[in-house]
């Protein structure tokens, strides 16, 4: 199974790349709970610190560093030299958690070499980021998605990929349950069914579950279930029809656990991303 074609189909990757050029100095990025960024460091060496970096990174090779849930962190370029940059934002589709994130590290980072054609993609992202042409800021951020697309893939193959959905579709067991849920989530689902998709017993498998994906079955279910209504919230279905098509018996209970996950009802949340 292609895990990123099947995970794309349902969360759209879509890049923005803000700034690329020269850095000098000291950056100071804020938390974002909205979307992940990626800093590509074409040429120079560049130390990223934060509050909930562990140990400053000191990057001194082409490298390509995505952070899907960035906390507060710092790029620092040393006095009296410069770096040659790329600074985007990624989001995977409109929802603030969502499965693919949420499956990465804290920082997912790689030197260009270690990816294949990475070195060829960033010469041409930035050959179209100095010569000005025509369609620059599109070509930018297509030419950023499939760097990060390589970043993806070259994590899951390295073994970097320790929780979340990712692991879970990797595990030959768990991705037969995956599958199933996301393909059925109306289904009167309940642990034991799940467990019989993936060909485990019961208590086997909620185990597993547990320390592959972080969470319990019925608590990806009911995640999996809202992300599923909104999409189909985005793409014009009525919310009452929407109970029906992701297991819900009544509009009361729909609208209880979308506002436990999301924080806030169906209708409201349709509004603040009406224009996204």
């Amino acid at each position: 199974m292609d895990i990123l074609t099947y995970l794309l189909s349902h969360f759209s990757l879509k890049a923005g790349v803000f700034y690329t050029g020269p850095i000098c100095g000291v950056h100071d990025f804020e938390e974002d709970t909205t979307q992940g960024h990626v800093h590509l460091i074409h040429r120079g060496s560049v130390k990223i610190s934060g509050p909930n970096i562990p140990s400053a990174i000191v990057i001194n090779e082409p490298t390509v560093l995505f952070m899907p849930r960035p906390d507060k962190h710092r790029l620092e370029i040393s006095e009296g030299e410069e770096i040659q940059a790329l600074c985007g934002t990624i989001h995977f589709g409109y929802s603030q958690k969502n499965p693919i994130s949420d499956s990465l590290p804290a920082i997912l980072a790689a030197p260009l070499s270690a990816l294949t054609n990475g070195v060829q993609v960033t010469d041409l992202l930035f050959s179209e980021a100095f010569e000005q042409p025509e369609g620059r800021q599109g070509t930018l951020d297509r030419l950023c998605e499939i760097l990060i697309m390589k970043l993806l893939r070259h994590g899951m193959a390295e073994g970097l990929i320790h929780g979340g959905v990712l692991a879970g579709l990797l595990d030959t067991k768990l991705s037969k349950a995956l599958l199933e849920i996301h393909e059925h989530p109306a289904r009167a689902w309940t642990v034991a069914n799940m467990a019989d998709a993936a060909g485990m017993s019961r208590s086997r498998f909620a185990e597993h579950f547990n320390r592959v994906l972080g969470e319990s079955p019925a608590d990806y279910l009911t995640s999996w279930r809202i992300i599923t209504a909104q999409q189909l919230i985005r793409q014009g279905m009525q919310i009452k029809q929407v109970c029906g098509e992701v297991g819900y018996g009544s509009a009361s209970a729909f609208n209880r656990a979308f506002s436990r996950k999301v924080g806030c009802s169906p209708s409201q949340w349709l509004k603040q991303h009406t224009d996204l």
